[in-house]
């Protein structure tokens, strides 16, 4: 007789199962047809585990599109205090302490956000306090990727320990199936204080008389614990709510509180703090169910969140997952949302790799923003008091990485999921009301963060409204954000959290307002180039807005201020070697701050002088005038992407040229359309497309910050990407794909057209919009807010007389 498979072995069968049957099923063509026909079931082709290497910070675990819950591990190094990375998972790290409620997709700081309430199933006796634990030497277990599986909406994993977790997803709630030997004590401990950040306090409480399990996390913190923000952020600013129901009695129970343990105990509380290392380990408090499987070796566990109270937690559960429902009926309709999403864009052709690349980035490029709103509409305010969505929002939503983004991931979303877009831009004006009217630049759950440096909000409320996104106050919405442009705000004269998380979200506004550039002796901003070049795109795109909305008044004066980058570009800077005119910072009294040097960061955030010089994508004729001329300047934008021997540097790690893994220079490849040399445009996205980005866990080339990196290849591949904030006009490159359907609920399906697209056919030789040739390699507004389809005629060599013409330039 064979010996039967492990637990371990049969969960991890059963998830490749799924996966290959939707291979099989649904993706997948014959040979003959591949070119044309297009992709029907597009979660066959999402890796979640891509990005969780490299920096990617990119999770495993279950979600559901724009979902509050997302179950995924926290794993660890040997320091309960930390993990492998920013999201608490890193692929080279195969050792867990739980698996965790929620998580942000690709956030950079490290520990980043949430990991809250780590439930780990638990082999043995639990004899001594788990937060005592401060190696992760005992209640921690190690993992086989051999015995993991992640697609979209369900995440299955084997421990060493012989037990098995398999998880699956709605919005706000979640089934779960733990395994364990069936010779051994099986137990489930709830870290509920022990949040990525850490925690001001935590609580526990469990109904042995009703098999239920309840608590919540008072935490937040994110970016608290990194160097350049001092301790700022260390604050708490949400409570994490949870309700734990089982299929069968518990066994034991107990709680603990940093050392000391209560078996028998059933509540419990106590935080750990937001320190670091030393100072918070051995803290913390958390509670454990046990049950006897010696005739069942499977635990159900159901569980609904809230960020309102317990009854929130408990109704959005009741609400959403049925109460036989098994992680297979969770797993499936999660499945099915994630393909309703995803199938938002149907490519037809290319390898199975780049289909892989593809839809894993579309699916990592909607994963946000994430509903905090329960199923009843409440949710809890940037003023800590709890609220309702307006009339008409459907939900409250959050995690905004706004200076991530505003450049690639929101244009995405109002081109795809319009009316998610206008909640969000809803969801964010109701928290500047409750904020003193400021817009935080980095929002997380409640919490104004203040992370990075400009003013994001600005730049993506202006383009959901070019994009067509109209269901949101966007009249009280423009006024909110001009008062915060041109009225000075107390904070504005704050240095509390500089540099990184700067509380003033318009710095020194009144210094700004006179000299027309933030000078970096006194702009209280973590520098004052960037912080300039940053205000100049929002207030450009502020300017577009105004004039949309028929206040040219105001339009005319946000669009002069969108030109006053160059009051920080300095002609007479020098690299030393022949090349001049580089943005460079300046003091109050007009001085250039010195020594300089395009590899410097001096005035600059997280980039030097050699990347903020191109970020300009409002006025790039004038950065051109500036630099002596179109030609001179993509001169200098190929010595951006090149070596001096001519090879191509697009990889990072050079602080002179292109680096794809931060976002002050993710546009610089497509400016070549507006320098009239759109055919490099096209080679240089390609050469990026092809070797930076990939599948496996080291697809993604960084921190994939909210669905920004991602977001940058969807676009990339499609053969478009957003010429300016503020604008609905696109510009144009090689698409990847033969064919593509954009299938859009408002403003009209796009399709786009290149039979001949394959790796010998990276460029353009002619296109035409809506069967009229254009020689302009731009598409303005009515594409993306009608609808409209793009025929590409590619070449294996460049045009060059194509979409040159300075009349038909990009602006």
């Amino acid at each position: 007789m064979p010996s039967r498979p492990s637990p371990a072995r049969r969960h991890a069968a059963r998830a490749a199962a799924i996966v290959l049957a939707g291979v099989l099923v649904g993706a997948v063509t014959p040979p003959a047809a591949q070119a044309e026909a297009l992709v029907t079931r597009p979660t066959a082709y999402v890796d979640p585990m891509i990005g969780t290497a490299n920096g990617g910070n990119t999770y495993p675990g279950a979600v559901r599109p724009y979902g509050m819950m997302a179950w995924s591990p926290t794993s660890t190094t040997g320091d309960q205090t930390s993990t492998g990375a920013a999201n608490g998972y890193e692929y080279g790290v195969t050792r867990m302490r739980g698996l965790s409620l929620t998580h942000v997709n690709g956030a950079g700081c490290n520990p980043g956000a949430a990991g809250d309430v780590p439930i780990m199933p638990f082999v043995g006796d639990v004899t001594s306090s788990p937060s005592a634990d401060t190696k992760d030497a005992v209640y921690a277990s190690g993992f086989s990727h051999d015995d993991e599986r992640a697609v979209p909406g369900r995440y299955t994993v084997g421990l060493d320990s012989g037990a098995t977790a398999d998880l699956a997803v709605s919005e706000r709630a979640g089934v779960a199936d733990f395994s364990f030997p069936a010779d051994k004590p099986a137990n489930l401990l709830f870290r509920v204080s022990n949040s990525l950040n850490g925690s001001e306090d935590a609580e526990i409480e469990i109904d042995t008389a009703h098999r239920k399990v309840t608590g919540s996390v008072l935490t937040g913190a994110f970016c608290g614990r990194r160097a350049n923000g001092g301790t700022n952020n260390r604050k708490s600013y949400y409570r994490l709510y949870f309700s734990a129901s089982f299929d069968r009695a518990f066994s034991t129970t107990g709680t603990w509180r940093d050392g000391t343990l209560a078996p028998g105990a059933t509540s419990g509380s106590g935080g750990e703090g937001y320190a670091t290392g030393a100072d918070r380990a051995g803290r913390g408090s958390g509670g454990w169910v046990g049950f006897d499987t010696t005739a069942d070796d499977d635990v159900r566990m159901r569980i609904g969140i809230s960020y309102v109270s317990r009854a929130g937690a408990e109704a959005n559960l009741r609400q959403e997952i049925a109460p036989r429902a098994s992680v297979d009926d969770v797993a499936r309709a999660g499945s099915a949302a994630w393909d309703r999403e995803l199938s938002s864009v149907r490519v037809g052709g290319g390898s199975e790799a780049q289909r892989t690349t593809f839809y894993t980035a579309l699916y990592h490029s909607l994963m946000q923003p994430n509903l905090i709103s329960d199923r009843d509409g409440r949710y809890p305010g940037m003023d800590g008091k709890p609220h309702r969505v307006t009339r008409g929002q459907k939900a409250q939503y959050s995690n905004f990485s706004g200076w991530d983004q505003y450049r690639a991931q929101i244009q995405l979303l109002a081109l795809l999921k319009p009316r998610i877009a206008g909640d969000f831009a809803q969801s964010l004006y109701n928290f500047a009301r409750q904020n003193d009217g400021v817009w935080d630049r980095w929002v997380h759950v409640n919490g104004a963060t203040h992370v990075m440096t400009g003013d994001p909000t600005a730049a993506t409320l202006a383009t959901f409204y070019a994009m067509g996104v109209r269901n949101f106050d966007y009249e009280g919405a423009f006024e909110s954000l001009a008062r915060q442009a041109t009225v000075p705000h107390p904070d504005g004269l704050s240095d509390a959290g500089c540099p990184g998380q700067c509380t003033g979200q318009r710095p020194n506004l009144a210094q700004y307002l006179e000299s027309h550039y933030a000078a970096q002796d006194v702009c209280h901003c973590w520098g004052g180039a960037a912080e300039t070049l940053e205000d100049a795109v929002a207030d450009a795109a502020l300017g577009r807005w105004a004039r949309l909305l028929g206040r040219d008044e105001e339009a005319a004066v946000f669009d002069e201020r969108g030109l006053w980058w160059r009051n920080v570009f300095n002609p007479g800077a020098g690299d030393g070697a022949g090349t001049t005119g580089y943005i460079q910072a300046r003091n109050l009294d007009g001085s250039w701050v010195t020594p300089f040097s395009p590899g410097s960061d001096k005035g600059f955030a997280q980039g030097t002088s050699a990347t903020y010089t191109w970020m300009v994508p409002q006025d790039v004729q004038g950065l051109a005038e500036a630099m002596g001329g179109r030609e001179t300047a993509a001169k200098r934008l190929d010595a951006f992407f090149h070596k001096a021997d001519g090879s191509w540097s697009v990889k990072g790690g050079d602080a002179l040229r292109y680096d794809p893994t931060n976002e002050p220079g993710i546009h610089a490849p497509w400016l070549y359309n507006a320098l009239g040399k759109p055919w490099k445009t096209q080679e240089t996205v390609r050469e990026i497309v092809d070797t930076v980005y990939g599948t496996g866990p080291r697809g993604l080339p960084g921190n994939d910050d909210l669905g920004t990196m991602s977001a940058w290849y969807v676009f990339s591949a499609l053969g478009l990407y957003p010429q300016t904030p503020g604008s609905a006009a696109m510009l144009l490159g090689t698409p990847l794909f033969p064919s593509a359907v954009l299938e859009r609920s408002q403003g009209g399906d796009i399709r786009i057209s290149a039979p001949a697209a394959d790796a010998t056919h990276p460029y353009i030789d002619a296109v035409t919009v809506d069967g009229r040739a254009v020689d302009r390699s731009w598409v303005d507004a009515r594409l993306v807010t009608r609808g409209g389809s793009l025929a590409y005629r590619l070449a294996e060599a460049p045009n060059t007389s194509w979409a040159t013409g300075p009349a038909g330039l990009p602006r």
